[in-house]
């Protein structure tokens, strides 16, 4: 028998502004379950979220919580006034029976220390100290709004092991598809007030949205050919009885109801990037350039880079690590202590900043978008009508005299790109672009950037969207260093990966020489045996056969952890398979080394 759910939301309604956000909307969450909550920005996410976790309340509908079950909210915006330190913020979150010493615990892990004074913090260190107080009393369910904005990505990885290893139930709103690949077990799609479920991962969301759609794409075609039918019989056919005829009509003006309110897409968003003359070939030559604001906690230590005309270059680091100076050094916005940098000819440089530092609160969108003046924007060479231009980005007309302070998160970044794309550039300067922005945006963005020919300098902690973006990626390293790596964040993973297995033989090998007494000095240590022995032989037939055999080991034992509920319902069988994972995945490492060695060996006789 199933397990009664912790929460069920059931014809869920809310009206804003005159028009229903949320109309019949809902979901249940059960033990352990994972789910992740997807929609467009300003489709109701977060209010609905809201409304599960008691913080508003709906017009209509259901709110259920199994009682004795314990619910902790992460929002969007925390607020952490009122306390005088990070840990007492975190511990007034957590009940009697809750064990103390998680706060200080996740506090550490989070990089604070619990003495902060809140009204200090960054937005990345509010937004650690807000994650820690969710976690720390282990909650039956977690309510997680955009986790991870401002998280740097040592922190976001953190996080996804840490949510990976609680057997809580979690409803997850996120623009991170990494994130939501790697947690959800099923998603709830908001779309225009009601919500589908599908229970399978992220990873099959968008086929089975596009699926979703094309459906009502035939029944709309249906629907329009029936109305054309009886839109006829009014012509032809009302000559028929008058009672007959009434309901007729009736059922006429019912069915053109049912399409003016029919389920179909809203208008969507347009995004492209006004281009203007190329640059020259060369963006920025960086030579044994260094800059530091500490001499012993240097930001950039003897860098050579080069970026060229149409690079689409990653800056990735964690937060603190220059990733903000680097960038203004290489748009000469600053200049190095020691070493040069060159700047290319002809760049016209359009700057999206994270901070968003720009956008007045108390300026209405309007006269963001046309500076103040006027009903016109200029876009590019054309002017253009200031609400023909909102609504290329999803704005409202009525929203054209609203205050920028009381925009969503998602409709501030909306602007933001609004107010860049509108001027001409060879060089766009994204930092942190995909904060706050839905799927279906950081879709179009992407296909904007893909079209764009000019270059694009990207800081994102958003590892699926520099996966698709980005060419090359310049990772800090720490101390100062940074080192570039082609293509996106999946390909240096694996290069640094790469390049510590490659390293790990021969430390190996050089931690053992002192200990090999049987062996006669070689003027040439690294000479490779002249002949391969048969226990050699054998093994290096025999080692695909057991790298295949721990693959497929490693991949069952991964299948049972990712049971969300398998922790409080077996512990035992966890920590059983949690140990045999780490042992398979050593093993077979260690059999992909010594096959790499003996096949090298096998190539150096065959060859002399």
């Amino acid at each position: 028998m199933a397990s009664p759910p912790l929460l069920l939301l059931q014809d869920i309604t809310l009206t804003l502004g005159g028009a229903p956000l949320l109309n019949g909307a809902g979901f249940g969450v059960g033990p352990g379950e994972r789910i992740c909550l997807v929609g467009r920005n300003g489709c109701g996410k977060s209010t609905l979220l809201r409304i599960a976790a008691g913080e508003i309340q709906a017009d209509d509908g259901t709110v259920f919580i199994q009682p004795g079950t314990t619910v902790r909210y992460l929002p969007q915006e925390p607020d952490l006034s009122g306390f005088a330190t990070t840990l007492d913020y975190v511990r007034a979150g957590m009940g009697p029976g809750d064990p103390e010493y998680r706060a200080e615990l996740l506090l550490t892990e989070l990089g604070l220390n619990g003495t902060e004074d809140p009204a200090t913090l960054s937005g990345g260190e509010a937004r650690r100290c807000a994650l820690a107080r969710a976690l720390a009393p282990e909650p039956d369910l977690l309510l997680l709004d955009e986790p991870t904005n401002h998280l740097d990505m040592p922190t976001i990885e953190w996080l996804e092991r840490e949510l990976l290893s609680l057997s809580s139930a979690m409803v997850i709103i996120s623009h991170d598809r990494r994130l939501l690949e790697t947690l959800s077990r099923s998603v709830v799609w908001l779309d225009r007030g009601v919500t589908r479920r599908l229970d399978q991962g992220f990873a099959r969301f968008e086929t089975w949205r596009e699926e979703v759609l094309e459906q009502e794409e035939r029944d709309s075609h249906k629907l329009d050919r029936q109305i054309a039918r009886e839109e006829d019989w009014m012509r032809y056919g009302v000559t028929a009885r008058r009672k007959r005829n009434v309901r007729r009509v009736a059922e006429l003006a019912e069915l053109r109801n049912t399409r003016r309110t029919a389920i179909r897409q809203p208008g969507g968003l347009k995004m492209e990037a006004r281009e203007s003359d190329l640059s020259g070939k060369l963006v920025a030559v960086a030579e044994d350039m260094s800059r530091a604001y500490d001499p012993a906690h240097p930001v950039v230590s003897h860098l050579d880079l080069r970026v060229l005309r149409g690079d689409r270059l990653g800056i990735v680091g964690a937060n603190g690590a220059g990733k903000s100076t680097l960038l203004r050094l290489l748009t000469g916005l600053d200049k190095p202590d020691s070493g040069t940098i060159n700047i290319g000819s002809a760049l016209n440089v359009v700057t999206l900043d994270q901070q968003r530092r720009s956008l007045d609160p108390d300026t209405t969108l309007a006269d963001t978008l046309t500076g103040g003046g006027g009903d016109m924007v200029q876009v590019g060479d054309e002017k253009r009508h200031v609400i023909g231009y909102m609504k290329d980005f999803l704005f409202r007309p009525e929203q054209a005299r609203t205050p920028v302070g009381v925009l969503s998160g998602g409709e501030r970044g909306r602007l933001m790109l609004a107010c860049a794309l509108a001027r001409p550039s060879n060089l766009l300067v994204l930092d942190e672009p995909t904060n706050d922005l839905d799927l279906e945006t950081l879709d179009l963005l992407q296909d904007m950037l893909a079209a764009y020919s000019g270059t694009v300098l990207l800081v994102s902690h958003d590892r699926d969207f520099l996966d698709r973006v980005a060419s090359s990626i310049l990772m800090a390293e720490g101390g100062g260093k940074w080192v570039e790596y082609a293509g996106g964040y999946s390909d240096m993973l694996a290069q640094r990966q790469d390049a510590t297995l490659a390293a790990r033989p021969r430390q190996v090998r050089a931690d053992a020489a002192p200990a090999r007494t049987d062996v006669a000095p070689s003027s040439s240590p690294r000479q490779p045996s002249r002949k391969m022995s048969y226990k050699d032989k054998h093994a290096l037939e025999q080692l695909p056969r057991q790298m295949a055999a721990l693959e497929a080991e490693i991949e069952r034992l991964r299948a049972i952890l990712s049971d969300g509920g398998l922790y409080a319902r077996d512990p035992a069988t966890f920590t059983a398979a949690t140990a045999a994972l780490e042992k398979a995945e050593a093993d077979l490492t260690a059999a992909e080394e010594r096959w790499l060695e003996l096949e090298m060996l096998r190539e150096t006789l065959q060859s002399s």
